[in-house]
């Protein structure tokens, strides 16, 4: 039992740092995105399922409450937890309507659309980015694996390379914790 918990602490150190690796300067562009446009008044809408639900939840509370200072709240949402929002489409329409309607109720150009799937193929997850990027939004997609068909429909991907979804899944918080950080520090530590 002891080899398995070390070896599923390093297999997410690898995965971690094989991530940061390849993706470096694309995190400093979504750092520069999103402290752009909270400078000009916009928002952050974040999306998925599952655990990746739970993630968008959480940087969402990040953003709005505090991260690791004490600062203004900043306009970030989840756009998985109104259930009542969720189930009505869902039921009216289809699963696949939950996130392109609230994009479209909710999204102006300017704001920034941030999905995350794992496999980057979550039909609802694409059909709100679909929809974003048309109403002008930024997007940012969040996958693992290859990346799936997001990768080739956002402007800022950011995918874990591993077929393991809850070293994907970690590797995803952690990224979001980062930049949080240094979202953080753009916007009110400029000499950090």
């Amino acid at each position: 039992m002891e080899e398995l918990i070390i070896r599923a602490f390093e297999q997410s150190a690898d995965v971690k740092l094989s991530f940061v690796k390849k993706n470096l300067k694309t995190i400093i562009s979504v750092v520069e995105l999103i402290v752009e446009a909270f400078h000009e008044g916009n928002k952050v809408m974040l999306f998925g399922n599952g655990g990746s639900a739970a993630d968008a939840q959480h940087i969402a509370a990040e953003f709005v409450n505090r991260f690791m200072i004490e600062r203004p709240p900043l306009p970030a949402m989840a756009l998985t937890t109104d259930t009542s929002v969720i189930t009505s489409i869902g039921n009216d329409y289809n699963y696949d309507q939950v996130f392109l309607k609230q994009i479209k109720a909710l999204g102006k150009e300017g704001d920034i659309a941030w999905g995350i799937s794992t496999s980057g193929n979550s039909p609802n997850v694409l059909k709100a980015l679909k929809e974003a990027k048309k109403m002008g939004l930024k997007t940012i997609g969040m996958t693992g694996k290859d990346g799936g068909k997001m990768a080739k429909m956002v402007d800022y991907l950011l995918n874990v390379e591993s077929d393991v979804t809850a070293r994907i899944q970690e590797t995803h918080i952690t990224l979001s914790h980062v930049i949080c950080e240094l979202v953080d520090i753009k916007l009110f530590n400029p000499s950090t």
